[in-house]
């Protein structure tokens, strides 16, 4: 099956209302694709939803109220969205909890949502979609890393180490894939315009920001262009083409 021109092609997006994840959703509308994200804001999904829907052009957005901080939930997520399009052919892991933090302060309950939303529900989430991809024998997965998974910088150093995790993970499931005609890609930005960063750091120099849109155009290029973006590779994005 060609990924990238099948009308019926669908793309799941975590964390999709917003940043990276709404610019992502947004071009693989524009590119054809069925769409079903989640994301813990009702407000911010129904808004990402009613714009992505306008660029579908008569075929509806699938989104999903969900806080990945609950393993089951991300369950669901999986099953729901198979429910409703009989498949999926891309997942994009964008959703992250992203503390600031030395670690020295790094309280038992921000290590358990943490690990939760950026390790537990992230393996759960996609172990059930590798399952139903298996069966497709057809499938692309791309995580949304950071480039701080290896170059930390203080505050960051437990998001990083997670995000270390999924690229290593994603290293293992490329090749686990290789011959079911599965890929798997991370993608690493810098430092992106996005309403987390701005929660972080709302003093950083929007001049060095990259857009959202380059980011999501690097997670077409990983499920379009296989020869430029090989499986089990980590891509750094920290400037504009």
């Amino acid at each position: 099956m060609n990924l990238e021109t099948t009308q019926n092609s669908v793309c799941l997006v975590t964390g999709g209302s917003s940043g990276i994840g709404l610019a992502t959703a947004l071009l693989f509308a524009e590119k054809g694709y069925d769409i079903a994200i989640c994301g813990r804001r009702e407000s911010n999904l129904l808004e990402a939803k009613e714009a992505i829907d306008a660029v579908l052009n008569g075929r509806e957005c699938f989104a999903m109220v969900a806080d990945l901080e609950n393993t089951e939930r991300a369950l669901e997520v999986a099953e729901e969205t198979a429910s409703r399009f009989g498949r999926i052919d891309v997942l994009v892991n964008n959703a992250a909890a992203s503390p600031l933090s030395p670690f020295h302060e790094i309280s038992p309950e921000t290590f358990e949502t943490t690990i939760n939303t950026n390790v537990r529900s992230l393996f759960y989430l996609t172990q059930a979609i590798w399952k139903k991809m298996r069966m497709q024998r057809a499938g692309v997965i791309v995580n949304i890393s950071s480039l701080s998974a290896v170059d930390p910088f203080d505050g960051l150093g437990f998001y990083g180490a997670c995000k270390a995790w999924m690229d290593l993970m994603t290293q293992a499931l490329a090749s686990e894939g290789a011959e079911l005609g599965l890929r798997v890609c991370s993608i690493r930005p810098g430092a992106v315009e996005t309403p987390m960063l701005r929660r972080l750091f709302p003093d950083f120099p929007s001049e060095q920001c990259v857009q959202p849109r380059r980011i999501a155009e690097a997670v077409w290029g990983c499920v379009s262009a296989p020869e430029d973006y090989p499986s089990g590779e980590a891509f750094t994005v920290t400037d504009q083409p």
